[in-house]
């Protein structure tokens, strides 16, 4: 089981995931729904307004609705964009337990303690129907995925299966037969007062109350878990529904069990603070995941992705039972990678992608990594299981030639070991149970054993050198002289990215990237707030690498930056010009574009290539703050100068890098005192003194204008001046403009007329 996300709160008694964005409702038992983002591990919202816990949700399928039922008796149906509740609907008279919507219909099924289950109609808000049966409370209530029944869960011990067709072709369409049947029998639903919701089977057989009951997406079962402990499975067709098998293991009351969406799987969840995997076919436990501390009340599947969720007593984790990243691994311009038990090839130039040979060895093992030796074309496939004690690696001799419909499964030699790599053209590494690395041939036979330093894992390092993890940094070691070469401080390394000519390394942990040259000397190191997904380095020595939701690129000066952004997770298998090739978590291949002006303009400038740099500047559709605030700050204001528009930031980017010409041109355009300011001290401070004059006639800088005449000698201007400050009145100006000039006749009559006579 593998934790995506994990929070902490009062106990969680409900769980939806939204269909399509990364987010997911929890409702706790103190009242409050919590709307998270399990992507980036965010809250986004609190919705407040029940009185008591909360225990049923669901997020509508299309409309930017959800529903809660809580013990207040009420269902609420909420608005999520409006971030507020837009009606309530009463008529249950005791807890509220399920709130589900219909996948099609405007209908919401709400199972209570009242002992009745309801449907609603949320666009007439209006009950429709009222199903009565049951003589406990009615733990839970669900619509089948394509047909018009009800299956519901109660401490009566019963599991009910309702027929709601007659309801459906009341209120809603006129069903499969289509319009003709409808119309050629208008009244056949009503001729013997056939009612809207009729008891199809009663599945009894749990000793106890009934807490969940589930239908199969595709197949004609029922899943079932109660207070017996026992998750019981049931078969039904049209004229009965029967007990097939009961899947033993928990030993306190099982809260929820639901089928896997896509996997013959069955998960449950109880109160003695575990989650079970069951097989479906043969009914036994495939896996358990247990809390130390915290009893389980809920479990949620994603509709289309391999994500669950389950609710305990202090929060919920969102799970996903196995890892969805391919195994491959990149030789010249040939990709191997594993699907569906077949390794593969994809040749890049010809786009050709066909079955190379079949892996022995049943669905259950899950391929970690693989190593390639284009010599030998051999190839290693490490599987990792739970147990570390039981992982394995395979050693196959890749076939020259197969049948691509029908490839060949050639015996592979397979052995214990935690990981498999090459070091030379005939020989390879392993790293075995006890940490200790052995040397191997061909033939799989031992030839040496090293003494290295202490790892937890191993990554190729070029021929002859290995990449040894433990658990705080990362050692370079030479398995021929068997010594330390270099490390690097990081913790919890999951993937070791190379260069082509392998003169640098990325090292990626799950949220941080630390980028080496060979010597494992740190060049950079980028957090991220998201989990790291993969990487490829690009022909110009850039780093491309995904996070769960965008591509991003890293120069090894430490710049970098968002390309794009994802849906969904890839995994980059190489990078091209302006295409990222990437496996999907089906393993399909994939191309996507990308724009990679930016980094490519970045590492121009880095690299001190302005011919470049101007040749992208005329060419290139470089916009955006971001872009200009990176020039700014490296020391490239006038290259900046180039993308500004805005007269205000052209202004300021103009004085910094001293360009008067563009900077009178944009305080001409904004004329505000401020500017003509500043432009004025930046001209004087390059002597441009046409630019300061003009700047001090623009702000009424007379005192300042004055001076300036009298440092250039500009002595008519001086005189100018002079009269300005008479006609202003400006008796101080005036004596101060006469001085200057050395008019003694002006500074007496100045003083005459301000009665400063000698006595």
């Amino acid at each position: 089981m593998l934790t995506k996300f994990e929070t902490k709160s009062a106990r969680v008694k409900g769980l939806s995931f939204h269909p399509k964005r990364p987010w997911v409702l929890t409702t706790l038992h103190t009242g409050v729904i919590q709307l998270w983002d399990y992507r980036m591990c965010t809250l986004l919202d609190k919705f407040d307004e029940h009185d008591g816990p909360v225990r049923g949700v669901c997020f509508h399928s299309q409309q930017p609705l959800f529903v809660s039922g809580g013990d207040d008796y009420k269902i609420k149906v909420w608005n999520y964009k409006h971030r507020r509740c837009i009606f309530t609907l009463l008529g249950h008279l005791d807890y509220i337990r399920t709130t589900f919507f219909h996948h099609d219909y405007p209908w919401i099924l709400s199972a209570s303690d009242d002992q009745t289950i309801r449907i609603w109609n949320w666009q007439s808000r209006t009950c429709i129907s009222v199903l009565t049966g049951h003589n406990h409370y009615v733990m839970c209530a669900n619509f089948h995925p394509s047909e018009d029944l009800i299956v519901s869960a109660s401490l009566d011990q019963s599991v009910r299966v309702w027929d709601i067709s007659g309801l459906r072709r009341k209120n809603v369409a006129p069903g499969p037969g289509g319009l003709d049947d409808h119309l050629k029998h208008p009244g056949h639903t009503d001729l013997f007062g056939a009612a809207d919701a009729v008891v199809k089977h009663v599945l009894e057989g749990h000793d106890r109350g009934v807490n969940w009951a589930a239908f199969h997406p595709t197949m004609p079962l029922i899943i079932s878990g109660a207070d017996d402990r026992q998750v019981k499975l049931w078969r039904m067709n049209e004229a009965k529904a029967w007990e097939v098998d009961t899947c033993r293991g928990h030993y306190n009351n099982v809260s929820c069990t639901i089928f896997h969406p896509r996997q013959e799987l069955i998960i449950s969840n109880s109160e003695d603070k575990s989650i079970r995997v069951w097989d479906l076919s043969k009914r036994t436990c495939l896996q358990t995941f247990r809390r130390e501390t915290d009893r389980f009340w809920v479990i949620a599947a994603h509709p289309t992705l391999n994500l669950f969720a389950a609710g305990h007593d202090s929060g919920m984790i969102v799970f996903k039972l196995e890892r969805e990243r391919p195994a491959f691994v990149l030789h010249a311009n040939v990709l191997y990678y594993v699907k569906d038990k077949f390794l593969r090839m994809l040749d890049f130039g010809t786009s050709k992608d066909v079955a190379v040979m079949q892996l022995r060895g049943g669905s259950k093992a899950n391929v970690y990594s693989m190593s390639y030796n284009p010599a030998e074309n051999a190839v290693l496939i490490c599987c990792r299981s739970p147990n570390p004690d039981n992982s394995t690696y395979d050693l196959y001799a890749v076939p020259k030639s197969s049948d691509s419909q029908n490839p060949d499964a050639p015996e592979g030699r397979r052995s214990s070991g935690l990981t498999a790599v090459w070091v030379a053209r005939n020989r390879f590494a392993v790293l075995d149970r006890t940490h200790s690395i052995t040397i191997k041939n061909l033939k799989n036979e031992v030839s040496k054993k090293v003494q290295a330093p202490n790892c937890d894992d191993m990554f190729y390092a070029g021929t002859g050198s290995l990449l040894l993890r433990d658990t705080d940094s990362v050692t370079l070691f030479d398995v021929q002289q068997k010594r330390t070469l270099a490390s690097v401080k990081m913790s919890k390394v999951r993937y070791v990215i190379w260069s082509s000519d392998m003169s640098h390394v990325a090292l990626l942990g799950k949220h941080l990237i630390t980028i080496c040259n060979r010597k494992m000397e740190t060049l950079c190191s980028i957090h991220e707030n998201t989990r790291v997904k993969s990487g490829a380095w690009d022909e110009s020595g850039v780093f491309i690498y995904t996070t769960s939701n965008h591509i991003k690129y890293a120069i090894t000066n430490g710049d970098h930056g968002i390309i794009r952004t994802l849906d969904l997770p890839i995994y980059i298998t190489r990078v091209k010009g302006n295409s990222v090739y990437c496996l999907d978590r089906e393993c399909r291949p994939r191309v996507l574009g990308i724009d990679s002006t930016e980094f490519k303009f970045k590492l121009a400038l880095i690299n001190r290539k302005y011919d470049e740099v101007l040749n992208m500047v005329r060419n290139a559709k470089l916009v955006g703050q971001s872009i200009i605030a990176y020039l700014q700050e490296k020391g490239y204001p006038e290259v900046a100068l180039h993308f500004v528009k805005d007269e205000k930031t052209r202004f300021g980017l103009a004085l910094e890098c001293g360009n008067l010409e563009i900077a009178l041109e944009a305080a001409r355009a904004l004329d505000s005192k401020a500017c003509w300011e500043k432009l004025g001290e930046a001209a004087l401070l390059q002597g441009n003194h046409q630019i300061v004059e003009m700047a001090y006639q623009r702000t009424k800088d007379f005192d300042k204008l004055s001076f300036l005449y009298l440092i250039t000698g500009n002595l008519e201007k001086l005189r100018k001046m002079m009269k300005i400050a008479e006609i202003r009145k400006d008796t101080s100006g005036h004596f101060q403009n006469a001085l200057f000039l050395g008019d003694v006749a002006e500074r007496v009559k100045i003083l005459k007329n301000c009665g400063q006579v000698s006595r």
